[in-house]
């Protein structure tokens, strides 16, 4: 494994040169770790309107990931970090079709959708290239993390709470709250490298970050971040050219053995390739009574994803008797995706009257033009003698207007603490738009692997949305406190709500606190789940995935999308009885009515069986023509399928050690929560085996992270192990019974990162991510899983691979990921 040597040898490098600084450091650590215990922690601005409120002294649990913490995890992008780092947190390991070119995560089991993420406190816009294919994940439309630097962050408050009344609709699993740099001088230029332990994955990123003054009052800070990665390769034997041994299959033509790759034919299973460029700019400046700030994000995201190994014998034509196979060797279409996103705020903020006011505008589009690569329209050349091997398939446009004022002030009502009275109001208009394709794109049933949209799939959607709240805390009584939030919303397209928050603590002594909040919520519909359509295809399937608001989704018996709404139980405690140690306890309960998830596969034909005449009706109806070689044919949408119900429990254990020279921080982080279907509003037949599965055990319902981080003068230690509960998914290579059950048993991931930083600010690092290499196990070798009731091939899409991993991983199919990381700090 030559990551492994790799990093054992940066290994020894940096041992080495330890001792030269080393005991100039020893002396000055004791001082300065008594002096980091002793600091106040930090003050939060997420979850609550009163000022000067630490995360252990608030109503609701909110977990602060800090610069130290952030520092030490080896991938350079903000998903991979959180899902490291927070145990509420999951991240996609592989999505379909355009879906991985930009995976999602999700909070709490929930779906993306349900997170609210602010940058600075402000509504970050969402990504506009939509989660489509089938899985957990599906319908994300959240915002791209991973267009922030992460050392562009101070700090991240997670909100572990429903929090709708308090910021609006998104915020029914929690808040992110991403808070960025705001030094005045300094800076810092680093570079990482590192690889998957097989060899492939190859990752390489820059980040140079600078801190300037504005005059006397102000600063200007300024990160900018390039990363590429490269493809990583899982996919196991091609079922449809081999046997399980890797020898041919009986009665495929024998020169097929010798295509480069063989029997490994479909490199579907890997990582995309991407080349990323982000950059943040924070800036403010105080001018007494008033004080302007702004702050904005671009990323520029050129990617291609390998799809399904199409056979030689796929693209053919036949003339004067003669036929004509132009791909001997067969081809491996790619989607590919060139976006550009870019957010801007501008604001004031002041104090007037005994009033402090925020005024506030943010404004956020992401583009993403898709194309198909590599690829062939198999009609196009059977009518025409010619195709294109590139195609331009049209363009996902999201953006999102936002303005907000915000006003608070203290008073004292004769009250054990003064009364903080917040109120304020908030407009936004959202617009989705796809674009179509070019003509060859969408000539019957368009390029292998991503048909272009069609011009019936092309529109622009609006929406308007107008909110105000009002927010009141005190204290009653001495060591009680208690929190009351109101919200009313009107959108333009699902009509008003009014929902609210309570949050109390009471604190029975400086050591042990009770805490609890019960909260209702709302979430409209985002314009992507009511109209995206577009057509997902593979060497075996074609699904329509139909708009949920359109005529050819009622023919096949889907209703138009409604608002989700929501009711929020926590409770908890909080304990610090002993210096340096914190305790947090939390109990939760989310139920969730009408809740919008993708339906199962409805089949309209399976081979030239016609199951289902209405489901091939909705899909002429919408305009689309499908590749007569596909042996299913379906359709899916987005829909107010079922009602579901979460209750979870979070554990938050903090405690430093301070040792004569060196001190350790320990942490422990944990999260159990099960989500149940309580009612299918749908059915099996709309909602079937797979949906289910989906909501309810593809995510792991156990995920803990415990934590060492070990300093001794210039050197640190982190380690870092990550337990997942199992994770499992129904599924069926005919999309119809029987369904059998794929299971990720529960596992132990381990980081770990050795790393030196001397005086003059060079800072040196090498690490592990999953150190010792474990990855999910094989298809074939999970009893009960795809293919057979015993053991059998994974359906991808309907083709179906031997030995290959199961992609519901939390912790991903790749393997350990090994890097090595210098920089300086100026």
């Amino acid at each position: 494994m030559k990551a492994g040597f790799l990093v054992g040898g940066a290994a020894i490098a940096l041992v080495q040169m330890v001792p030269f600084t080393a005991q100039a450091r020893l002396a000055a650590a004791g001082d300065d770790a008594t002096a980091g215990a002793d600091a106040p922690e930090d003050i939060i601005v997420t979850g609550t309107r009163q000022t000067g409120i630490r995360a252990a002294d608030s109503a609701a649990p909110v977990q602060v990931l800090d610069t130290t913490a952030l520092a030490h995890v080896g991938q350079p992008d903000l998903t991979q970090v959180l899902s490291q780092l927070a145990p509420s947190f999951t991240s996609q390991a592989l999505g379909g079709d355009s879906g991985n070119l930009t995976t999602s995560a999700r909070l709490r089991g929930l779906s993306a959708n349900h997170v609210l993420v602010l940058v600075n406190g402000k509504r970050r816009h969402g990504t506009a290239n939509l989660q489509v294919t089938t899985g957990p994940y599906q319908g994300g439309a959240a915002p791209d993390l991973d267009l922030i630097p992460p050392e562009a962050i101070e700090r991240i408050e997670i909100l572990q709470d429903g929090a709708a009344a308090q910021y609006g609709s998104d915020a029914i699993a929690g808040v992110i709250n991403i808070i960025l740099k705001k030094d005045r001088a300094g800076g810092v230029a680093n570079i990482t490298a590192g690889q998957y332990g097989v060899g492939d994955g190859e990752t390489l990123a820059g980040t140079t970050r600078l801190a300037l003054p504005l005059g006397g009052n102000g600063f200007l800070d300024v990160t900018a971040l390039h990363r590429f990665h490269d493809y990583s390769q899982r996919g196991g034997a091609d079922r449809r050219v081999s046997n399980p041994d890797g020898t041919l299959l009986p009665g495929v033509p024998a020169a097929w053995a010798n295509i480069p790759g063989f029997p490994r034919l479909n490199p579907l299973l890997g990582d995309a390739r991407l080349s990323l460029t982000t950059a943040t700019i924070n800036a403010g400046y105080d001018f007494g009574s008033v004080e302007a700030y702004a702050f904005g994000t671009y990323g520029r995201r050129l990617a291609r994803s390998r799809q399904q190994y199409r056979l030689p014998n796929r693209v053919s034509r036949t003339a004067n008797g003669i036929t004509v196979f132009p791909f001997p060797n067969g081809f491996v279409p790619k989607i590919g995706l060139q976006e550009e996103d870019f957010s801007g705020t501008g604001g004031l903020r002041g104090a007037l009257a005994g009033w402090n006011w925020d005024l506030s505008a943010t404004y956020g589009r992401d583009k993403a033009k898709i194309s198909t690569l590599d690829s062939a329209n198999a009609s196009l050349y059977t009518d025409t003698g010619f195709t294109p091997r590139d195609f331009y398939d049209g363009a996902f446009l999201a953006s999102q207007f936002t303005g907000n004022l915000d006003l608070r002030r203290t008073v004292d009502v004769g009250l054990a603490a003064p009364l903080t009275i917040a109120f304020g109001g908030e407009y936004r208009r959202d617009v989705y738009e796809i674009r179509s394709g070019d003509e060859a794109s969408r000539y019957k049933e368009g390029g292998q692997a991503y048909p272009g949209f069609q011009p019936t799939d092309a529109a622009v959607r609006r929406r308007h949305a107008w909110s105000g709240y009002i927010d009141a805390a005190t204290q009653p009584l001495t060591g009680w406190t208690v929190d009351l939030a109101g919200r009313f919303e009107h959108y333009s397209d699902v009509g008003n709500t009014t929902i609210g928050k309570i949050s109390t603590r009471y604190d029975v002594s400086p050591a042990f606190g009770l805490r609890g909040t019960a909260s209702t919520g709302f979430r409209a519909p985002t314009l992507a789940e009511s109209f995206y359509s577009a057509t997902n295809v593979s060497p075996a399937y074609a699904i329509v995935q139909l708009p949920a608001n359109s005529a050819a989704a009622a023919l096949t018996g889907f209703s138009p999308l409604t608002p989700e709404k929501s009711t929020n139980f926590s409770g908890g405690l909080v304990w610090r009885g002993l210096p340096k140690l914190t305790i947090t306890l939390d109990a939760y309960q989310i139920r969730i009515k009408k809740r919008i998830a993708a339906s199962g596969l409805v089949l309209g034909r399976f081979g030239t069986f016609v199951i289902n005449q209405t489901v091939l009706d909705a899909i002429t109806a919408q305009g689309t023509v499908i590749d007569p070689a596909a042996a299913f044919v379906g359709v899916s949408a987005f829909t107010n399928g079922v009602d579901t119900r979460t209750r979870g429990v979070e554990l938050s254990v903090n405690y430093a050690t301070e040792l004569p020279n060196a001190r350790i921080d320990w942490s422990l982080a944990a999260n159990y929560n099960r989500t149940t279907i309580t009612h299918n509003r749908l059915g099996d037949n709309l909602f079937g085996p797979t949906a289910q599965s989906n909501l309810e055990t593809a995510s792991p319902r156990f995920k803990a992270v415990l934590g060492a981080l070990v300093t001794h003068g210039p050197i640190s230690l982190n380690v870092r192990e990550t337990v997942y509960g199992k994770s499992s998914t129904l599924a069926s290579p005919s999309g119809t019974a029987p369904f059998y059950r794929a299971t990720v048993t529960k596992a132990a991931i381990t980081d770990l990162e050795l790393a030196y930083e001397s005086d003059a600010g060079l800072r040196l690092a090498i690490g592990a991510n999953n150190l010792f290499d474990k990855r999910p196990p094989n298809a074939s070798s999970v009893p009960g899983s795809v293919g057979t009731p015993t053991a059998g091939p994974q359906s991808i899409l309907g083709v179906e691979m031997y030995d290959a991993p199961l992609v519901i991983a939390p912790y991903g199919f790749n393997g350990g990921y090994y890097y090595i990381r210098a920089g300086v700090r100026f």
